[in-house]
């Protein structure tokens, strides 16, 4: 089976855990054992995150060993410590004399409008999906973190349509660029090659003023994930090339509403490509993701 979604870089895996009847989820990123050289970058007023202090390029610490994306709001960040605990029963982390440190970024959406609010992922769901991971093509569509994802809310949570978790991948010099989003956006989604409408609101179009309250109830998360070697300051660089991957797709994008969180890891186990390239390959990966998963979270064919 072709894989063109974030296992495509070897060595990484990834695994959801779905609670489909709440309609939320979280999604577990993992790196090989000995970590990735990860940065990222956050846009908007509203991100809800763990951990990303330390990818800030000055920050000690180089190397992360997984990243969580989940549901839930800020409940959601619990999950990050299931992951923690089962990197830590395999072995993995920063290694401090008094053992092994694992290190999990991690980023929430706001789903709590979808199913049930009174259930999120936790530390038990942050463990499950990465004992469900595996190097195999990323599921996508309304799974894991974008199980609860809306997009096109600015007319209201009643028109609003499925975002969804999507992931795609590209090749770049020899080199593997891939990405995993998942959209749970105030605007509409837009295929760039058409120009056509993806999906979104199916109320009244957005004027100068939204017609709901939507503060603190949007979010847009991106994990690329390349083999190309980068320094962690080359990673934030291209940590923001994702949000122009993220503007390309999404109408409106990176409001005062939105949370937009994006996260760039490498293995460092491919060949070397200019960081030009990269970013290039970064902004249509980012986009191609978002698109997939909104299509497939809508009942697109796969």
């Amino acid at each position: 089976m072709l894989n063109d979604t974030l296992t495509a870089v070897s060595g990484i895996w990834v695994g959801h855990w779905t609670d489909f009847q709440a309609q939320t989820g979280c999604t577990a990123v993992l790196c090989p054992p000995e970590g990735c050289v990860a940065s990222g970058f956050a846009l908007g007023a509203a991100p809800g995150s763990r951990e990303y202090a330390l990818l800030s390029p000055e920050k000690s610490v180089e190397r992360v060993h997984a990243v969580l994306l989940s549901g839930g709001s800020a409940f959601g960040l619990d999950a990050a410590s299931g992951v923690m605990n089962w990197l830590e029963q395999q072995g993995r982390g920063f290694i401090t004399p008094f053992g092994k440190v694992p290190i999990v970024p991690a980023a929430v959406i706001f789903d709590l409008p979808s199913g049930r609010a009174d259930i999120r992922p936790d530390a038990s769901a942050g463990r499950a999906a990465c004992e469900g991971a595996a190097a195999e093509p990323v599921e996508q569509g309304r799974v894991g973190a974008g199980a609860g994802a809306l997009i096109g809310k600015y007319a209201g949570f009643e028109h609003a349509a499925f975002g969804g978790l999507g992931s795609a991948s590209v090749q770049v010099g020899g080199a593997v660029v891939a990405a995993l989003s998942v959209c749970n956006a105030v605007g509409d989604i837009f295929d760039p090659s058409s120009g056509l409408r993806v999906a979104g609101s199916s109320g009244p179009p957005l004027s100068s003023e939204p017609h709901a309250d939507l503060a603190g109830m949007n979010t847009t998360l991106v994990v690329v994930v390349t083999d190309a070697p980068l320094s962690k300051a080359q990673a934030r660089m291209l940590s923001q090339s994702a949000h122009v991957g993220i503007a390309r797709v999404t109408r409106p994008s990176h409001t005062v509403h939105d949370g937009d969180t994006a996260f760039v890891l490498s293995t460092c186990e491919g060949p070397e490509v200019p960081l030009m390239s990269l970013s290039l390959a970064v902004q249509e990966v980012v986009a191609a993701s978002i698109v997939r998963g909104v299509h497939l979270a809508n009942g697109g064919a796969a």
